[in-house]
């Protein structure tokens, strides 16, 4: 994704978990704890299925340096025996206009319920949940505040 703010406060931004979390798409809560982790909720729905994802969200990297940043997530929805561990690697490249362009990999494990639908469509849900972090995202960075 692109947006037209500088590098210094794309890192910024991101660096803020809980503002980050506020670009999720169904994120109900995000909680830093006394050991720097952070504690979050999220809905999502996965075909048939509509799951309430506890966990926790550690930075495990950041390097401003060379704008770089990992977060691994740990969550789990017990009612219905679902869980996500996910790595989410995260790279700022400064563009020739000024702007930002912010490239996230994520590498996810989905196990149980939820990852008993195909790829198709945890990918799908994947994609509509990143259209709109990137749309909050770029709101909250333009000082619009995310919406859901």
């Amino acid at each position: 994704m692109s947006v037209d703010v500088p590098r210094e406060r794309v890192w910024d931004f991101m660096m803020d978990v809980p503002a980050v979390g506020g670009c999720v798409p169904g994120i109900e809560s995000v909680a830093e704890q006394p050991d720097g982790s952070y504690l979050g909720v999220v809905r999502v729905r996965v075909g048939p299925v509509a799951a309430r994802l506890e966990g926790v969200l550690r930075l495990a990297e950041r390097d401003r340096e060379t704008w770089r940043a990992r977060m691994d997530i740990r969550a789990s929805d017990r009612r219905i025996g679902g869980t996500v561990n996910a790595t989410v690697s995260m790279e700022l490249e400064l563009r020739a206009d000024g702007g930002t362009d912010v490239t996230l990999h994520t590498d996810a494990a989905i196990l149980g319920r939820l990852g008993q639908f195909g790829q198709a469509v945890i990918k799908r849900q994947a994609d509509q949940l990143m259209a709109g972090f990137a749309k909050n995202m770029s709101r909250a960075l333009a000082g619009d505040g995310p919406t859901s």
